[in-house]
Parts: C-alpha cells; sequence; structure tokens
C-alpha cells in the first residue's frame, strides 16, 4: 500500500495568484466554474478512495469487530421493508 505523495498537488491557494493578472479576465466565468467543480469532483472521489481503505485496514486489524459489524448490518437488511 504506497504512501500518497503530497508533493505533487498543489496548494489550494496555488490558483489564486495567478487570477489576479490579466489572464483573469482571458477565463470565461462559466470556465472556471467548470474547472472548480471538477476540481470538487476530484478531491472527493480521493476522498472517497481513502475513507475506502482506511476502512479494509481497519477490517483486516479488527476482524473480530469487522464480523460482527457485517451481521448487525444484515440483520437490519433482513428487517427492514421495502
Amino acid at each position: 500500500m504506497p504512501d500518497r505523495d503530497f508533493h505533487d498537488m498543489p496548494s489550494p491557494g496555488a490558483k489564486r495568484g495567478a487570477e489576479r493578472g490579466a489572464e483573469a479576465n482571458a477565463v470565461p466565468q462559466g470556465e472556471r466554474e467548470r474547472e472548480r467543480e471538477a476540481e470538487r469532483r476530484r478531491r472527493r472521489a480521493q476522498f472517497l478512495r481513502d475513507l475506502a481503505e482506511a476502512r479494509q485496514l481497519r477490517d483486516r486489524v479488527q476482524p473480530r469487530r469487522a464480523k460482527t459489524a457485517r451481521l448487525r448490518h444484515a440483520m437490519r437488511m433482513r428487517t427492514f421493508r421495502w
């Protein structure tokens, strides 16, 4: 399981400095909004991958707790009425 490399990820404030110059007017507002939305989706996807990885690690480290959680979830699913 490789460690995440944070050095290749730009800081959140890195774009702000560039937008203050003349290039800020060159990019249309709609394009900037799409880029911001795409960046948000990328960050969310990375967060969900990290969360799933942490859950898998916890399940490997604490197998008894993972088994009881699976049984509890199965019981909830059996008793839930659609």
